[in-house]
């Protein structure tokens, strides 16, 4: 004869497989994630291959492509005015402070400058890393890579700038000047930016001498491979 089934053994009996299945189920897990990781990493090569051949078989008049780069530019992602990691993010945050630094609100301006100072220093790092991978190997990018760090440099330099004239207006000459100096050592003291990076300092009183370049007409570029990054 079949015996009762006691409730209550029936449930200590639920509850220890229970645990049991739940001890067992992240190693499970874990296996089944590697496999399958494992064989993604197997077949990447191949899916890529596939999608360049797909690419490659895509006909010239196919709907919603164009027949220059011009409209594949516009919808990269780092290309949309709203994107941050870009010269055009960076710029916008820039336009943004002038406008705070117009209404006074040298707060706000101070928040957008270094946000911008950020963006045009990870950029000019990033582009030159770039640069520096591809010395020897294409010279075509590295050219690309290399101008595309001297530009972003040159952004980030200005809002450097501009950050120094918000912190003397705000009567704070100990935090404009260390940002002036990082300017003359990114530029060099005979480029624009230097030489008025340089004057802010002797109106400053931090030096004494005045400057005039020897040779006005030689104007090295900034020299992105020195530029410090900017101080926090």
């Amino acid at each position: 004869a079949l015996r009762p089934i006691n409730p209550v053994m029936l449930n200590l009996s639920l509850r220890t497989f229970a645990m049991g299945s739940l001890a067992i189920l992240p190693l499970s897990l874990a296996f089944s994630s590697f496999q399958a990781a494992h064989s993604q990493e197997s077949s990447a090569p191949q899916t890529i291959n596939w999608l360049i051949s797909q690419k490659s078989q895509t006909p010239p008049d196919a709907p919603g492509m164009g027949e220059g780069t011009d409209d594949l530019d516009d919808l990269r992602p780092l290309n949309q005015s709203d994107s941050l990691l870009s010269p055009s993010g960076g710029q916008k945050l820039m336009n943004e402070a002038i406008q705070a630094v117009n209404g006074e609100k040298y707060d706000v301006a101070m928040d957008k400058l270094q946000q911008a100072r950020k963006i045009f220093n990870q950029l000019s790092n990033f582009h030159l890393q770039l640069a520096n991978s591809f010395s020897g190997i294409d010279q075509k990018v590295f050219e690309e890579q290399r101008s595309e760090a001297l530009k972003t440099g040159q952004m980030r330099d200005e809002a450097t700038y501009r950050l120094a004239l918000v912190h003397r207006a705000k009567n704070q000459p100990e935090l404009a000047v260390p940002l002036l100096i990082q300017i003359i050592r990114s530029q060099n003291p005979t480029t624009d930016l230097g030489k008025k990076s340089y004057q802010q300092l002797l109106e400053l009183g931090f030096v004494a001498t005045p400057f005039a370049p020897s040779n006005p007409g030689s104007t090295p570029a900034p020299n992105p491979g020195s530029n410090p990054p900017p101080a926090k």
